[in-house]
């Protein structure tokens, strides 16, 4: 083999040493740090519909409610974490299927040693009413201190509990 050959060879090597040792680095980073968990602030997430609406001409979500939109009177708008460690987390209610665990892609990380990664879920059905539905957890999910088998639907004020961590939805 010729120099160059040899030369080009040790530093591919290296190069891929240096790849494998980065990467190394970033998993052990993830593992260590985990996912960064952000409060949903209650004013932010109102304010980002009607500013949406605004400028696509429309009318803000209360006033399309009052005139026969989808939503009822009465309605959650919001769920809301009550105790636990993300005590003060809110998530606006917009239609989409809310997922809760300890899987990072889940809606609501929950970093609680009872949840399981893929624990609950909340959605809404075809009459505009909120259901929730244990995914198969070890510890279970409670509405109201009695454990959930089947999805059932929830009202307002009704807490959820998983684990340490007791969600709410509110108007």
């Amino acid at each position: 083999m010729s120099e160059l050959t040899l030369t080009v060879m040790r530093l591919g090597f290296l190069a891929v040493l240096w790849l494998f040792v980065i990467v190394a680095v970033q998993v052990i980073r993830s593992d260590l740090f985990g996912t960064r968990v952000t409060q949903r602030g209650a004013r932010r997430d109102a304010a980002r519909p009607q500013q949406t609406a605004t400028r696509q001409g429309q009318a803000p979500p209360q006033q399309r409610q009052q005139s026969g939109g989808r939503g009822r009177r009465g309605a959650p708008t919001k769920l809301v974490v009550t105790e636990g460690t993300l005590t003060g987390t809110t998530v606006a209610l917009q239609g989409q299927t809310i997922t809760l665990g300890r899987a990072h892609d889940s809606t609501i990380v929950l970093d609680d040693d009872y949840a399981s990664s893929r624990h609950a879920r909340i959605y809404p059905d075809q009459n505009g009413q909120w259901i929730v539905e244990d995914l198969g957890s070890t510890n279970g999910t409670y509405l109201d201190r009695a454990r959930l088998t089947t999805p059932t639907p929830i009202g307002p004020g009704a807490p959820i509990r998983i684990g340490k961590t007791v969600i709410e939805l509110r108007k």
